[in-house]
């Protein structure tokens, strides 16, 4: 294998609807030397129609768990079986755009590099599958730990658009001259967690604005799943970045509201689940158990309510576009 070959690892639980297309985008790239596919205990046939999608070219592994260890397991087990010096990210219900590789993958001054991202509602996949992306000029920048963390704190009322959505391609050898692997007690966040310690080590994390990876938006997509423990999992990854020596002090501050913005998640969750299972009662003593736990209820309760009135008496918008990219034209220097 060459130092430009690529690995495509895909993650996948219950996805027989997807992984076809999920597979057929990463074998036509010319890049790809293996496709390796990790079916995480699915209850349908995703193995079987994974299996089919093999286009007879010997690229394509899969592996099944028979017990569901969740998306940072199913990777670093796909990474585990595969060779090449390339890694990839795919999730199983997305797919790569025609000639990804080819304008993401040359040079040498990166050790993560990702480009735009499309997001597609699943009844415009053929918008998309028909060459209807938008054009961006490459405009590459290498981004700062503390630019991608920040870029990681979601807005109340926006469409999610976080830096940790970006699906890099990732050199082995950085991984593993760190000793780089997912968290595989995180199963919400863990690009974001593994994205920014090798960013801490000193990995160069190289973003071009040009689009090759479609992400496709449904309802029951695993991704937009999760449980209120995987919140204070995630919070507590951030504490373990901030333990981490040599920190600059600007790096501290974004972490530590990275850390409290997902904690304050967390907390209002988990009022909540109190509420539901056990009363209000249980759900008070919750929330009155520290200042921080008060806050973080009190206001989110508020801004709930607030979100409620504010759509009930509002004018109906405009539909939204069918097609939103991660990195907009504004601030990506679209050509005409």
């Amino acid at each position: 294998m060459s130092g430009t070959d690529v690995c495509v690892i895909i993650a996948a639980r219950n996805a027989a609807e997807t992984i076809t297309t999920a597979i057929t985008s990463a074998l036509r790239q010319p890049e790809v030397a293996e496709v390796v596919v990790v079916d995480d205990a699915s209850t349908d046939a995703t193995e079987a129609v994974a299996r089919a999608a093999d286009d007879g070219s010997g690229r394509l592994l899969v592996l099944r768990l028979d017990v569901n260890r969740g998306p940072s397991f199913a990777r670093n087990m796909a990474i585990r079986n595969s060779r090449s010096a390339l890694i990839s990210i795919l999730d199983a219900d997305d797919f790569f755009l025609p000639a990804r590789f080819a304008n993401l993958v040359g040079g040498d001054d990166w050790d993560l590099v990702a480009d735009n991202i499309v997001f597609v509602e699943h009844a415009s996949v053929r918008d998309v599958l028909s060459g209807s992306v938008a054009q961006f000029d490459a405009d590459p920048a290498l981004l700062g730990f503390a630019q991608f963390i920040a870029g990681n704190i979601s807005s109340r009322g926006a469409r999610r658009g976080e830096l940790g959505f970006l699906k890099p391609v990732m050199r082995r050898a950085m991984l593993q001259r760190h000793g780089l692997s997912y968290d595989e007690q995180l199963r919400l966040g863990e690009d974001y967690a593994l994205y920014a310690r090798a960013m801490l080590m000193g990995a160069r994390f190289k973003v071009v604005r040009s689009c090759g990876y479609c992400a496709v938006v449904r309802p029951s997509s695993l991704s937009g799943q999760h449980r209120t423990e995987d919140l204070q999992r995630l919070a507590d990854a951030d504490l373990g970045l901030l333990a981490q020596p040599g920190l600059a002090a600007e790096d501290k501050r974004i972490l530590r509201r990275h850390e409290r913005h997902v904690r304050d998640k967390y907390r209002l969750r988990r009022f909540l689940d109190l509420k539901a299972a056990d009363g209000m009662a249980a759900a008070i003593r919750f929330a009155t158990s520290s200042p921080a736990s008060f806050l973080a209820v009190v206001r989110g309760v508020a801004m709930d309510k607030f979100d409620a009135l504010a759509k009930s008496g509002s004018v109906p918008s405009a539909p939204e576009p069918r097609l939103r990219y991660l990195i907009t034209a504004e601030n990506a220097g679209a050509q005409k």
